[in-house]
């Protein structure tokens, strides 16, 4: 069923979605809202306790409010950017942009920017903040080997650097610990970070994980969750083993874990959906529910303390027609075999919630 309202900001889809055991059957709902903007995206990260997410939008930032979809503020001048993290000790947030190798550094209470910050290795991508060492971690597709960076989230200077196996680096999680794990795509691999001396310790083979991106980390049993395309996997972070593995869609970039509901959220781009398995126990998982979303939307967060889950994705017009005697797009590179792409004709910031 299908629930509209012409007069209300979203659009919402009222889905009561079968699962595989009715046990774990569970009731999603979709609201849909245009919070119009121009760019693409990457990463959007939920702040918990003010429901705010923030939305990378290629040379800016939005912030929207998780509930209603209104804009809040924008931060700009962030070329290329990808991912945004929040030291709430610090009251700081940090943005990564590949296009000018900085990360903005601002004020999480004004949105102001306190400074930008130039990460000498390249390649920018993921981002994420390290509440042990109170550290923001950085995973960039850097040259001629992936890097991973720590900064201090009270002064933003850069205090450690690793080298990689890969040079395309993803996600990273941490154990609350003094660990670090992350995700090369590449290597189909998950290395392993002291995050105090920048040291890697381990590289734990991950298949039959093709791929993978998102990660996230659940304290409570010690897993790591790695989404990939087809199969995301679940590894013991005490061994590096795989210990069970959730069918989902293609074109993962990103995974969502809810602790308190035992729920992993995995957004497949291609399918324009949502793998949602439970937790049954540590070695265990149930997909309860497939949530339609829209396609491309590839990246997830969760509010931690609403529960409701987000994504983001421009809805593009027409591409439009190539010069006379233009070549086809090159497969491959950073143009992924594209081509010109169209007008942003909507931006749909989507919220599940169930």
């Amino acid at each position: 069923m299908t629930c509209r309202s012409p007069r209300a900001p979203a659009f919402l889809l009222c889905l009561a979605l079968a699962a595989p055991r009715a046990g774990h059957a569970q009731t999603f709902t979709v609201a849909k809202f245009n919070i119009g903007g121009d760019g693409g995206t990457d990463y959007l990260t939920a702040e918990p306790g003010t429901g705010r997410v923030f939305v990378s939008r290629g040379t800016h930032v939005m912030v929207v409010d998780g509930a209603t979809g209104k804009v809040l503020g924008d931060i700009p001048d962030t070329p290329r950017n990808h991912g945004i993290a929040l030291a709430p000790t610090s009251n700081h947030g940090f943005i990564t942009s590949a296009g000018d190798s900085t990360v903005t550094m601002f004020d999480l209470r004004t949105l102001a920017v306190i400074k930008k910050i130039k990460i000498p290795t390249g390649g920018l991508d993921g981002i994420m903040y390290d509440d042990f060492s109170d550290r923001i971690i950085l995973t960039n597709h850097s040259r001629p080997i992936g890097t991973a960076v720590a900064l201090d989230a009270k002064t933003g200077d850069i205090v450690g650097t690793a080298e990689l196996e890969d040079n395309g680096p993803e996600g990273a999680a941490s154990d609350g610990k003094g660990k670090i794990f992350v995700n090369n795509e590449g290597k189909n691999t998950i290395q392993v970070l002291d995050v105090k001396t920048m040291h890697v310790l381990a590289s734990w083979p991950l298949a039959p994980c093709d791929g993978p991106t998102g990660i996230a980390y659940d304290r409570a049993t010690n897993r790591i969750f790695s989404g990939c395309n087809r199969n995301s996997v679940v590894v013991d972070a005490a061994t590096g083993k795989v210990v069970a593995t959730i069918a989902n869609g293609t074109r993962v970039d990103a995974l969502g874990w809810d602790p308190s509901r035992k729920l992993v959220y995995i957004p497949n781009g291609a399918e324009g959906n949502v793998t949602v398995a439970h937790q049954d126990s540590a070695d265990k998982y149930s997909v309860v529910a497939t949530v339609t979303t829209f396609p491309g939307a590839k990246t997830i967060t969760v509010d931690q303390n609403t529960h409701n889950v987000y994504l983001f994705q421009p809805e593009r017009g027409p591409a439009p027609p190539p010069a006379p005697g233009t070549p086809p797009p090159a497969a491959g590179g950073g143009g992924r075999g594209r081509g010109p792409q169209g007008p942003v004709i909507a931006a749909w910031f989507i919220k599940i919630t169930g």
